[in-house]
């Protein structure tokens, strides 16, 4: 082998070696501190429970409850006759608007007024005689006793004349009050009885409205206290107020029984229309409102968790008003306090938790 081929493969075998030795050395270059800092940024597995949270407010709440109701006439009867006889007049129409005291229907009533002028004619002669022997009384010609005698008779004939007039009063129908005819049900001729229908009259200028309201809430509900309400027919709210109120609980429902009224104005609401009410029983300006899940029923009271320094911690509270999403704190938290809504099960006070979302 030639020297100069010997020099060559030593230099290579040498550079080889070099390598080898410098290797670990770029290796450790790709542990410098650069990549070391960008392993520890990694971010690291969070254990903590996932919550929800709700921030305490205060607010102004006004406590509305939702009903229903029916409504019914200001005022309103069945009209139907004092006596059985036959119908001889009718003076309305179906629908008309009639005042108090307007004559509506007339039954036959000649056999009374035939009375009536009988006993008129008897009227006549009685109040003759009771004068006349008033006169003589008077010259001391009789004797007081026929006197007396011809006064009581003059005022039998008066009260026979006061019964006949009233027998004929029953002959007729009139108004009650003011108001609007209904259907008619008899005719002219037809004969009537004290059982027969003639039609319905009603005063619907006021309407009232019937409603019930839960047993909880009857110390809410006083006499004059405004409400709203809608018909199926007319969608635009109307304003109404508490007439009357019921005073005992129904013991079957457990409600308490409000009559309501309210202006009618054109009368576009009918009598017997269903109608929805909301009202309004109380108004809080300083109220702490809070999600119903976030309370915890507990042996005697309600509890809550509240997130404070990375951890859940509960609390005692007292409740007031419910409504059907929140309920009223009234007692045990403060405006600022973050109040956990989700995981109260598992949770646990002293357990670390995050918030994952605020409501």
């Amino acid at each position: 082998m030639r020297k100069s081929t010997k020099h060559l493969l030593f230099a290579l075998f040498a550079f080889f070696i070099i390598i080898l030795a410098l290797l670990p050395l770029f290796r450790s270059s790709n542990d410098s501190p650069v990549n070391a800092q960008a392993t520890q940024q990694q971010p690291q597995q969070d254990n903590r429970m996932a919550v929800r949270a709700h921030k305490v407010e205060v607010t102004e709440f006004v406590n509305r409850l939702q009903a229903t109701g029916t409504v019914r006439a200001d005022e309103e009867v069945i009209l139907r006759p004092e006596v059985a006889g036959r119908v001889t007049e009718i003076h309305f129409r179906e629908g008309q608007k009639v005042e108090q005291g307007g004559l509506l229907l007339k039954i036959n009533d000649a056999e009374l007024r035939a009375q009536l002028r009988r006993l008129e004619y008897r009227k006549n002669l009685a109040s003759i005689k009771e004068q006349r022997t008033r006169n003589l009384v008077e010259r001391n010609a009789i004797a007081q006793e026929e006197y007396d005698i011809a006064f009581n008779e003059l005022n039998v004939v008066k009260a026979e004349i006061d019964v006949i007039k009233a027998q004929i009063e029953q002959t007729e129908i009139r108004a009650p009050f003011d108001g609007v005819i209904g259907l008619k049900y008899v005719s002219k001729g037809a004969y009537v009885t004290p059982n027969s229908e003639i039609a319905s009259f009603q005063n619907i200028d006021k309407i009232k409205i019937d409603f019930s309201v839960p047993e909880r809430h009857s110390s809410s509900v006083r006499e004059g206290q405004r409400f709203t309400f809608r018909s199926q027919a007319d969608r635009n709210p109307i304003t109404g107020q508490i007439l009357a109120i019921e005073p005992r609980i129904q013991t079957d429902t457990r409600t308490l029984q409000l009559r309501g009224i309210a202006d009618n104005p054109g009368g576009r609401i009918f009598p017997g229309a269903f109608v929805e009410i909301v009202f309004e029983l109380e108004a809080i300006d300083n109220a702490i409102m809070v999600p119903t899940e976030s309370i915890i029923p507990v042996m005697g009271g309600q509890n809550v968790l509240v997130y404070r320094n990375g951890v859940a911690e509960l609390k005692p509270v007292s409740l007031g008003v419910r409504t059907e999403a929140n309920v009223q704190v009234t007692d045990g938290l403060a405006p600022g306090d973050t109040l956990i809504t989700t995981g109260i099960l598992q949770l646990r006070p002293g357990m670390p938790v995050r918030i994952a979302e605020f409501r």
